[in-house]
């Protein structure tokens, strides 16, 4: 691959996929006798986000879906579902994708035992934070980790145990739950990818120089909202996994400076892949309960996901794996409801006392 074509590749192709497909998405209908839930909006406030250089707010939004019992059983605690957005979208739009709290209800109602599910918004001035760990963005990785269980476990009534906490994202979404659960398997115990991003730098297409005028014209990070749509992406993965405290003033590095790569830039984004580095954590993927991936046959991501499952095969992690009908979007909402609230329903504990 020549050096324009891998620029190229870098910039665009690990959020691509999903920008572009952050769309309508097919409508389960609604299931007879479902019971309503309760949804909160709230602020939690993370001190691992506090202090970044961009300037984004510590205070993140929160949305939290309360099942129908919660108010009645007040001595009844609950397992949660952290559910991740994915790249251009926060909490309130994915609430939209997924259809909640009509797909949530609908799983209560079709026999999924009643659980907490929370929506944390991780949207920033460049439309993502990638879930990373950065200066630059602020850690959004010990936000879903540490800062936002802590709340929840503190100020609702959950069960505060690994066991009964279940990850899930999709799209960039789905890269934040795969990072995230790689590390942090002493905090949850089942995890979910729906259609996961970013698992490897993959080629899009040709490169121009407009594109480099582009990102040499932005001086903050307000002013890449100026800039074309697809090129932003640089900066969301620049800033989350590039980031230089030292390099003013937008305190991040791009993989390429006067025309020529960065080759260390390069590698602090590949080192950031999780097929790159799975096989450190295949003791912590094997602690959970179990896993879940899938994605549709007419997304882009398949491959890499399909990857992943087979180095999870050849470790024998326990997991399961399925490519079904869509694209990239139009069955998050069935899968969310059918498949992905069932599976945390059947692999979550719900009782006080949890091994």
């Amino acid at each position: 691959m020549n050096k324009c074509k891998l620029v190229a590749a870098l910039l665009f192709s690990v959020l691509a996929t999903s920008a572009m497909a952050q769309v309508e998405t097919i409508v389960p209908p609604v299931v007879k006798g479902a019971k309503p839930m309760t949804v909160e909006r709230i602020k939690v406030h993370s001190a691992a986000i506090e202090g970044n250089l961009m300037g984004e707010s510590a205070d993140r939004d929160v949305m939290v879906f309360l099942p129908p019992s919660y108010a009645k059983n007040k001595q009844q605690h609950y397992p949660v579902v952290y559910a991740l957005h994915g790249y251009f979208i926060g909490a309130e739009q994915w609430s939209n994708e997924i259809h909640v709290p009509q797909t949530i209800e609908g799983a209560f109602a079709l026999g999924a035992k009643e659980m907490i599910v929370v929506l944390p918004d991780s949207k920033n001035a460049y439309n993502g934070s990638m879930y990373s760990s950065s200066l630059t963005t602020g850690d959004f990785e010990n936000f879903v980790a540490r800062d936002l269980v802590a709340y929840m476990d503190s100020h609702y009534r959950t069960i505060p145990n690994r066991a009964s906490r279940g990850l899930v994202g999709h799209s960039m979404g789905g890269y934040g739950a795969s990072r995230i659960g790689m590390k942090h398997a002493d905090v949850f115990g089942s995890l979910y990818l729906m259609s996961p991003c970013c698992l490897s730098v993959r080629d899009p297409g040709p490169y121009n120089a407009e594109v480099q005028q582009q990102l040499e014209s932005v001086k903050s990070p307000a002013e890449s909202a100026k800039i074309n749509f697809m090129v932003r992406t640089a900066f969301a993965m620049a800033a989350a996994w590039s980031p230089n405290p030292n390099n003013p003033p937008l305190y991040l590095d791009l993989p390429f400076k006067n025309g020529e790569l960065q080759k260390d830039v390069m590698s602090k984004w590949a080192a950031n892949s999780p097929l790159s580095f799975v096989d450190q954590y295949i003791g912590e993927l094997k602690r959970y309960k179990d896993i879940s991936i899938d994605v549709g046959d007419q997304d882009g991501l398949k491959v890499d996901t399909t990857k992943l499952h087979e180095i999870l095969d050849s470790y024998k992690v326990r997991h399961s794996f399925e490519i079904y009908s869509g694209t990239h979007t139009s069955a998050v909402a069935d899968r969310f409801q059918n498949h992905v609230l069932p599976f945390f329903a059947h692999n979550l504990c719900f009782q006080r006392e949890c091994k």
